[in-house]
């Protein structure tokens, strides 16, 4: 199994955060949609798997040392060709090492720019009472300004999500607020489900963060994806 094997990989090298190639692998054998990424060891790998994703493409550095990847340069979105590409990867690589001049670079990854959507986030942390607690809300950097979100403790049923989605004081933005296409809340509930149903079936995972997942009329998908393990015992 893939999950195994990450978690496996995790401990010999005494870590507790996944990549996030390592936790979309692992929330892609569960069921949950996710926007698959490739590491590139190379400017030449990296414009080798855009050229095979097709463009436009998203870069972003893999490293265990560097968590908020977008305020360090990590990130480069929307290219659309391979000289793009091979500039982005020399500048994410750049401004790694003069952010954090001791981070170990494993990569940087490839995916494919996803369409736009409904920004949500849906997240998962421990409390020392209660366990693993869900969270849902507007996602992307709204999370961070308007702090919009519902808590329900895991295990959750079809019905907790349901009133998790309806909580939030952005459900308008869901249900397509002036015109906007509206998200396929079915599909978010049931998404909502599976993410408690993968938490509640993998005690070593300590958080975890969707953010963004971008919600359509017709599904939703993870873009960004991070995992932290409990440490060993």
């Amino acid at each position: 199994m893939i999950r195994d094997a990450i978690l496996a990989q995790a401990r010999k090298e005494k870590r507790t955060q996944l990549t996030e190639i390592e936790s979309k692998r692992f929330l892609k054998e569960a069921g949950i949609p996710v926007v698959e990424a490739k590491l590139a060891r190379t400017k030449k790998e990296a414009v080798s798997l855009s050229k095979e994703m097709g463009f436009p493409v998203v870069l972003k550095v893999i490293s265990p040392d560097v968590i908020h990847k977008s305020d360090s340069g990590g990130v480069k979105l929307g290219l659309s060709n391979i000289t793009q590409v091979g500039s982005a990867y020399s500048k994410i690589v750049s401004a790694v090492k003069q952010h954090y001049p001791k981070a170990k670079i494993q990569g940087i990854s490839v995916q494919k720019m996803a369409r736009a959507g409904v920004e949500i986030i849906i997240g998962m942390t421990k409390d020392a009472q209660f366990g693993p607690v869900l969270m849902f809300g507007l996602g992307g950097v709204l999370v961070e300004v308007l702090k919009d979100v519902s808590f329900r403790i895991v295990p959750l049923t079809k019905r907790d999500a349901r009133e998790m989605i309806k909580e939030i004081k952005g459900y308008p933005i869901l249900e397509g607020y002036r015109g906007q296409e509206a998200a396929d809340v079915p599909f978010l509930e049931e998404l909502i489900v599976k993410v408690s149903d993968f938490v509640d079936k993998n005690p070593e995972i300590k958080e975890l963060d969707l953010n963004p997942v971008f919600a359509y009329k017709d599904g939703a998908v993870a873009v960004d994806a991070r995992i932290i393990l409990e440490p060993p015992a």
